[in-house]
C-alpha cells in the first residue's frame, strides 16, 4: 500500500507545474435549464477581483485562483442575483459548478447585485418545504459520519441513526423502510453492501461520495413527483468529469475503503467527459489489527460507479451512469461473541449480496421555454443469506435460507415548461417493472416451512403533474397530484400535494405544506406464504393496499445575518390504512425495520393507524471566517395502533435528538493555502421503546418470546455520544496537488449506548447487546 501511495504521489509530481487553480462551470436559467448568456461571474474573495461572462453556452472560466475558499457572485439582467460563499478551491482538482438562477417577478431595467445567499434551498425548485440541499463537502466535513450520506443527514433535524451499526434512518418517527432513493431521477434499490429484499440501509454504503453533486435531502410533504414513500427521500445526482483535462483522486478510508477515482474530457467537441471510481474494502485489514466493529467477522465488499456524459449532440444531452457492488460475509459459532449485533452464538451464518444499477438519461431542449428528460434504468439487487444450527454432537444443521433476485427495469420521462417568469410546469411518467425470483424458507419441527417463492413480476405505475406560480416576489405557490398504481393487488390512488412559501420580509420566509402519500409495504411482506390445511401455501397479504399518510407542515426560516439562520417547523402525519393482524394484537407495519428481519405474518388487514408529530428546531451557521456551527433538536411522539386498537409508542419514539455540531479551521502556509481542520459532534436522544422478553417461557420454548401485551413498553437507556475530527489540508504550491488527512475519534467517551436485549438460548439468559464503543476512523485523500 505504501508503495502505491508513493507511485501516485510520483506520478502527480511529473504533472503541470501550476500552483494556481481553475474555477468554472456554467449557468442557467432554473426553470428552462436554458444556458444564460452573458451572465456576470465575479470572484470577489480575490485579492484582486476577477471576472467573466458566460459564453454561448453558458459557460464559464476563471483561471489563476489561489487554493482556499472563495465568494463568487453571479447576476443576469432580469433574473435575481446570488452569492457562491464557501468555495473549497484545492491545488488538485479544479471546480465545476451548475449555478441556475430564478427569472425575476419584477421588471428590471438595470442588473441589481443583491448578494442573496440561499445554501437552505433545495436544489429541485419545487421542493420548498421540509427539504434541503447537501454538498459533497458536507457529507465528508461533519465528524462522525462515516464517509456515507445517510448519517450526514443524521445532523439534520427530525432524523436520527437507527443504530451505530448501520445507516438506517429515522425520519419524524417513520420506519426507515418507509425512505426513497433516487439517483439521476429514477427509483433505486437499497444503495448499501450487505443489503436485503425490503431494507433502505446496511452497514456500509455502496453509494460513493466522490461522484456526488449538489442533492437533495426532503423529511416531508413531498413535491408529486417523488412516490411510494412515507418518510423521506434522498434524490441523488452524479457530478460529470472534467471536460477540459484529466484529473484523479486515491483515497483510503476505515469504512468506504481503499479507492481510485479518475476523469477527463471523453469528446472535446461535445464537451463530454468520464468519471468512474473503484473501492475495495479496508475493514478487513482492521479486523486482522484486532479492531471490531460490531462483529468479530470479516466483512468483504467492493464497489465501482461511473458516469459518462456525452455532452450536447444535436439529439440532445445523453449521459450514462451506474454502481456495481458485491459484499459477503460468513458468521462462525465458535467466533461471535455475546455482544456481537449481527449474530448468535449457537449458529453459523452467510451473507451475500449483489448490487447493479444501470441507466442513461436524455435531455432534449424543445424550444428555449421547454425541455424533455427521460431515464431509463435497470437495476438488480441479489442477496443470498444461509443459517445453520451449530449443536455439539452432531454436524451443523442448515435450518433457514434466503435467495431473492430483484430485478428492475425503470423508465422516467417529463415535460417541463417554463411559460413566463410567475409560472411554470412539470408533468411525467414512472414505470417500473419488478422482474422477482424470492425464495425463503425455514425449517420447523424437522421440516422446511417456505416463508416466500414468488418467480414472478409486478408493476408499479406513477403519474404525475405539478406547477409553480409566483404571483409576487414575496408569494410562491407549489400544487399538484400525484397517482400510482399497483397491478400486483390493481391498487389505485391520487394523492394532492400543496405548498406555499411567503416572505414576510427580506429575511423571513413563511412555509406551509401539504401531502397525500400512499406507500408500498415491503416486498417481503407481500410476497409472504402462508400454509394451507392442505399442505399448500397462499400469497396472503396479497390484497393489501398501500399504507396512506397525510403530511401537514408549518415551518418559519429566519435569515439572522449573512451567514446565520433560524429554521422551525411543525409538523403532523397522520397514518390510516396501516396493515395488522386480523386477530387482535399489538403487530404494526409501522414497527418494520426496528430490526434485520420481516415478520412472518399472514392475512394482514389494512385496520390500523398511526400519527408523528412533533416541533424541529435548526440554529445554523454556514462556513464562513474560518468556522461553522450546526445546532439542531427534534421533540416529537410517534405513536401508533394494532388491530387491538391499543394505542402505544412505536419502535421509533425516541421523543428528543439533539445534535451540536461546530468546526474551525486553522490556515497556515504560504498565502495561507494549507489548514488544520478541528470538527466536533455532540448527539443525545432518548431511548427506543421496546418488548419485553418473557423469561420463563423463552426457557420453555428453547426461542426468544416476547409478551405482545407490553408491546414497547419498556424503554432503553437515552443514547449519547461524542465524537471529534482533527484534518490536515495542504496543497502543493509548485504542483497541481492536494492531500487530505483525516482522523475522526467516534464515541470518544466509550459511552455504552445499547442495541438491544436478547435470549441467549445457550446461556437461558437475557443478553444486553451495546452499540460500538470508542472507535478512530481515518481518511487520507489524494488529489492530483
Amino acid at each position: 500500500m505504501r508503495q502505491t501511495i508513493l507511485a501516485l504521489i510520483f506520478l502527480a509530481s511529473t504533472w503541470q507545474s501550476m500552483s494556481s487553480q481553475t474555477i468554472k462551470g456554467t449557468i442557467f436559467d432554473k426553470q428552462s435549464e436554458q444556458p444564460l448568456i452573458g451572465a456576470n461571474i465575479v470572484l470577489v474573495s480575490a485579492k484582486k477581483e476577477k471576472g467573466t461572462v458566460s459564453d454561448l453556452d453558458g459557460n464559464f472560466t476563471i483561471t489563476g485562483v489561489q487554493p482556499g475558499r472563495h465568494i463568487l457572485q453571479i447576476s443576469y439582467l432580469g433574473f435575481n442575483s446570488t452569492t457562491l460563499p464557501n468555495i473549497l478551491v484545492t491545488a488538485g482538482k479544479e471546480v465545476f459548478l451548475e449555478i441556475g438562477l430564478e427569472e425575476s417577478t419584477v421588471d428590471m431595467t438595470e442588473v441589481v447585485v443583491k448578494g442573496e445567499v440561499d445554501k437552505d434551498k433545495s436544489n429541485n425548485e419545487l421542493a420548498t418545504v421540509s427539504a434541503r440541499m447537501f454538498t459533497l463537502e458536507e457529507v465528508t466535513r461533519y465528524s462522525g459520519g462515516r464517509n456515507d450520506a445517510s448519517r450526514m443527514a443524521a445532523n439534520f433535524a427530525g432524523v436520527n441513526i437507527a443504530n451505530d451499526s448501520r445507516n438506517d434512518i429515522v425520519i419524524r418517527g417513520n420506519s426507515p423502510t418507509g425512505v426513497l432513493w433516487r439517483l439521476e431521477g429514477i427509483p433505486i434499490p437499497n444503495p448499501n453492501h450487505f443489503a436485503t429484499l425490503g431494507t433502505t440501509g446496511g452497514p456500509v454504503s455502496a453509494l460513493n461520495t466522490n461522484l456526488l453533486k449538489n442533492s437533495d435531502f426532503l423529511t416531508g410533504a413531498f413535491p408529486a413527483e417523488y412516490g411510494n414513500a412515507n418518510a423521506g427521500v434522498f434524490d441523488i445526482q452524479f457530478r460529470s468529469g472534467n471536460r477540459d483535462k484529466f484529473e484523479f483522486t486515491a483515497q483510503l478510508a476505515a469504512f468506504s475503503g481503499l479507492e481510485f477515482m479518475a476523469e477527463g474530457p471523453l469528446n472535446k467537441k461535445n464537451k463530454g467527459s468520464f468519471l468512474v471510481s473503484y473501492r475495495h474494502s479496508f475493514v478487513e485489514l482492521a479486523h486482522t489489527a484486532g479492531l471490531r466493529i460490531g462483529t468479530a467477522a470479516t466483512p468483504n465488499y467492493k464497489d465501482l460507479s461511473f458516469k459518462i456524459d456525452l455532452g450536447r449532440t444535436k439529439s440532445g444531452s445523453w449521459t450514462i451512469f451506474g454502481i456495481g457492488g458485491l459484499s459477503d460475509i460468513d458468521f462462525l459459532a465458535e467466533e461471535v461473541q455475546d455482544d456481537d449485533f449481527f449474530a448468535n452464538q449457537d449458529e453459523n451464518s452467510f451473507a451475500t449480496s449483489t448490487l447493479a444499477i444501470g441507466g442513461v438519461s436524455h435531455r432534449y431542449l424543445l424550444n428555449d421555454k421547454t425541455y424533455i428528460k427521460t431515464v431509463l434504468a435497470y437495476s438488480t439487487a441479489q442477496n443470498t443469506f444461509d443459517v445453520e444450527d451449530v449443536f455439539r454432537d452432531r454436524d451443523p444443521e442448515s435450518i433457514f435460507k434466503i435467495d431473492d433476485q430483484n430485478n428492475r427495469i425503470s423508465l422516467s420521462s417529463y415535460i417541463n415548461r417554463k411559460f413566463n417568469a410567475n409560472w411554470s410546469l412539470r408533468a411525467g411518467i414512472l414505470a417500473e417493472m419488478y422482474l422477482l425470483d424470492a425464495n425463503s424458507r425455514e425449517k420447523e419441527d424437522g421440516r422446511w416451512i417456505s416463508r416466500r417463492s414468488f418467480d414472478d413480476q409486478l408493476g408499479l405505475y406513477q403519474l404525475y403533474g405539478q406547477m409553480q406560480w409566483k404571483p409576487s416576489e414575496r408569494f410562491t405557490i407549489n400544487g399538484g397530484l400525484h397517482s400510482q398504481f399497483l397491478d400486483f393487488n390493481k391498487n389505485l390512488v391520487v394523492e394532492p400535494r400543496a405548498a406555499v412559501n411567503f416572505h414576510l420580509n427580506p429575511r423571513t420566509t413563511l412555509n406551509l405544506g401539504f401531502g397525500l402519500h400512499h406507500q408500498m409495504l415491503p416486498l417481503p411482506v407481500y410476497l409472504f406464504e402462508s400454509l394451507n390445511v392442505d399442505g399448500s401455501y397462499v400469497l396472503s397479504n396479497k390484497e393489501v393496499e398501500f399504507t396512506k399518510s397525510y403530511h401537514y407542515v408549518l415551518g418559519i426560516d429566519r435569515k439572522l445575518g449573512t451567514d446565520w439562520r433560524l429554521k422551525s417547523e411543525i409538523y403532523y402525519q397522520n397514518l390510516t390504512g396501516v396493515a395488522v393482524q386480523s386477530d387482535p394484537s399489538s403487530f404494526s407495519i409501522l414497527n418494520v425495520g426496528e430490526d434485520f428481519g420481516f415478520p412472518t405474518i399472514g392475512f394482514l388487514v389494512n385496520a390500523g393507524s398511526g400519527r408523528n408529530y412533533g416541533l424541529e428546531m435548526t440554529v445554523e451557521k454556514f462556513f464562513s471566517q474560518g468556522y461553522y456551527t450546526l445546532v439542531t433538536g427534534s421533540l416529537f411522539q410517534s405513536k401508533y395502533k394494532g388491530s387491538d386498537q391499543i394505542e402505544r409508542n412505536s419502535a421509533f419514539n425516541n421523543n428528543y435528538v439533539a445534535n451540536v455540531l461546530a468546526g474551525k479551521e486553522l490556515l497556515f502556509g504560504k498565502n495561507k493555502r494549507n489548514a488544520i481542520t478541528l470538527d466536533l459532534k455532540w448527539t443525545v436522544a432518548g431511548g427506543r421503546y421496546y418488548t419485553p422478553i418473557d423469561v420463563a417461557l423463552s426457557i420453555q420454548q428453547n426461542r426468544e418470546v416476547r409478551v405482545d401485551e407490553l408491546a414497547y413498553t419498556d424503554r432503553y437507556d437515552p443514547y449519547f455520544r461524542l465524537d471529534f475530527k482533527i484534518g490536515y489540508r495542504v496543497n502543493n504550491t509548485k504542483k497541481k496537488l492536494s492531500q487530505q488527512f483525516y482522523l475522526d475519534f467516534q464515541n470518544i467517551t466509550n459511552h455504552q449506548n445499547v442495541f438491544i436485549q436478547r435470549f441467549n438460548t445457550s446461556t437461558r439468559k437475557i443478553n444486553t447487546i451495546y452499540q460500538i464503543g470508542f472507535f478512530p476512523d481515518i481518511l487520507y485523500r489524494l488529489q492530483f
